[in-house]
């Protein structure tokens, strides 16, 4: 067994989570799987040059047969057969009593995206999903009392680790830092299996940021290695992947088929979607490059395109199907706003479930009944659309990477945007806090991706904005200094300089960072 060192700071009862014998577990994660993760990573570098220098992607020649094969994914387990409203948030203790008492049929317990990775953050959360199985999960804060309820179905509990390319600096296996992922997945699983499996459910995650079917790969093999550790049946680990990345949306066969034992669906992960696009597209000229964020809905083309395909793929192959997420957090001072936003959402729940998605996600817990209320007129006392297999719909390549289709342009006031938001957002992530509320939004990292980038592409580009400016490096660190003067009342200083510094870094350097929370990971404590 590798050497292990805890080199993170001791947690409140953290001693519970980090035992000698799960140490031990993750060890063995370490020694079977970090080496294959590293060259994979390496594998996500070379095609993106290859895409760099054609501009192209598509599906692989070498994996045709799995795509035209007839084969299905394990049945879903009970648990898992319905799924029309999953809300999504952070592990901490308030959010976690929130998310299992509102009557969303699944909460994605968020240890990625929503979630800054500080040592304690990341051993908390293992502590507040280790009280949640058991539903012993309390909190006392501010005067007021949090327990689950006795009257509602608490929500099944389906936890999304880090993506492989983020580290934990906590903790060492052999003088090398652990692997976030395995982290993760790791003491959720140890600690929990055993008990899920005992109370009708089971360890089910959510998978992020995958670039191609050799990771998902990977992840199959890690779950097999694991139930064969503990002692459970093979198969009992079920994960759903994020579509999030473009080459991951030419491989969802393949992803399907290589955890077709442990597979239970897909997600158009929209947000990071976008991302993808242009950090895959970023310096393959005018044709990839997007108008304000804002203004790309999911009726753009190659944003159709992605979806449709998505339904297709899943129900071909016995799989769920999981919308995007409404983000929208309801503001009762401002009623209009509100109201306006409420029938954006209820539109957007209304298209998914007539497309055939099996269930969606929601941000707060506010929102949790519209979307119920729009997959209901569609599934009825049905728990899902499995048998609307989508045989009409054929999506290319080209259709795919359509990005010059999308209607809009690049406004003075979308930049403005970006660099607001994208400040705003790395200030909370630096504070702790991985899941912030911004203009009546709940953001994740998601959005800063897409704003930093974004911003990146169109100084390349030199885009042209609706005044006549062009975007250039002088403009964007002039709206910079104005963004910061504005927010000077709102952020700490402590905070606001380093995520000024940071936005314009990651938007500005010659070398397009893949993740902006890598470098960020380096400046939190």
């Amino acid at each position: 067994m590798s050497e292990a060192q805890v080199l993170g700071d001791p947690v409140e009862r953290g001693d519970e989570i980090l035992t000698p014998e799960a140490i031990a577990f993750l060890a063995g994660l370490h020694e079977a799987f970090a080496a294959r993760r590293d060259e994979l990573l390496q594998a996500r570098s070379k095609r993106r040059e290859e895409a760099r220098t054609t501009g192209k992607l598509d599906f692989l020649p070498e994996t045709k047969e799995v795509r035209e094969g007839d084969w299905k994914v394990a049945e879903a387990p009970p648990a898992l057969r319905d799924r029309r409203v999953e809300i999504t948030g952070p592990t901490d203790r308030k959010m976690t009593i929130n998310a299992l008492n509102s009557g969303a049929k699944v909460w994605l317990a968020d240890l990625e995206d929503a979630n800054t990775p500080h040592w304690a953050n990341v051993v908390s959360g293992q502590v507040n999903l280790y009280d949640a199985v058991r539903e012993t999960i309390t909190l006392e804060s501010g005067g007021k009392s949090y327990a689950l309820k006795d009257d509602v179905e608490h929500a099944t509990i389906v936890v999304r680790p880090r993506g492989w390319h983020l580290d934990e600096r906590g903790l060492s296996f052999g003088g090398r830092q652990a692997v976030g992922a395995l982290v993760d997945f790791g003491l959720y699983f140890f600690h929990n299996a055993k008990e899920l499996l005992n109370r009708g459910k089971g360890p089910y995650f959510y998978l992020p940021k995958m670039e191609s079917h050799l990771e998902a790969r990977l992840w199959n093999d890690v779950f097999t290695h694991s139930e064969k550790t503990l002692g459970v049946e093979h198969g009992t680990v079920r994960a759903t992947v994020l579509i999030e990345t473009i080459p991951a949306a030419f491989e969802m066969d393949e992803i399907l088929y290589e955890l077709r034992e442990h597979a239970s669906g897909l997600n158009a992960g929209r947000w990071d979607y976008l991302f993808s696009v242009i950090k895959y597209f970023r310096d393959a000229g005018e044709k990839f490059v997007l108008p304000d964020r804002n203004s790309v809905t999911m009726t753009a083309p190659f944003m159709r395109a992605y979806t449709e395909l998505l339904v297709r793929t899943c129900h071909k192959r016995g799989a769920f199907a999981i919308g995007g997420m409404a983000a929208f957090i309801p503001n009762r001072k401002d009623p209009e706003v509100t109201a306006a936003a409420l029938d954006k959402v209820r539109a957007d729940k209304s298209r998914e479930a007539g497309d055939g998605f099996d269930g969606s996600w929601v941000a707060h817990p506010g929102m949790v009944e519209i979307c119920r209320e729009e997959f209901d007129k569609v599934l009825g006392d049905k728990p899902n659309q499995l048998d609307r297999t989508r045989d009409e719909v054929s999506v290319t390549a080209d259709q795919l990477l359509d990005a010059a289709s999308t209607p809009g342009g690049a406004t003075a006031a979308g930049l403005r945007a970006a660099v607001d938001v994208g400040i705003r957002y790395i200030a909370s992530w630096l504070s702790g806090n991985g899941a912030a509320a911004i203009h009546n939004l709940m953001e994740d990292a998601a959005t800063a991706e897409i704003s930093r980038s974004q911003v990146w592409q169109w100084v390349r580009n030199g885009t042209q904005l609706d005044t006549g400016d062009k975007v250039t490096e002088e403009l964007v660190r002039g709206v910079l200094a104005e963004v910061r003067g504005e927010l000077a009342a709102e952020i700490k200083p402590e905070l606001l300089e380093p995520a000024v510094e940071l936005f314009e870094q990651v938007a500005l350097a010659d070398e397009f960072p893949d993740f902006l929370t890598l470098p960020a990971y380096e400046r939190i404590k």
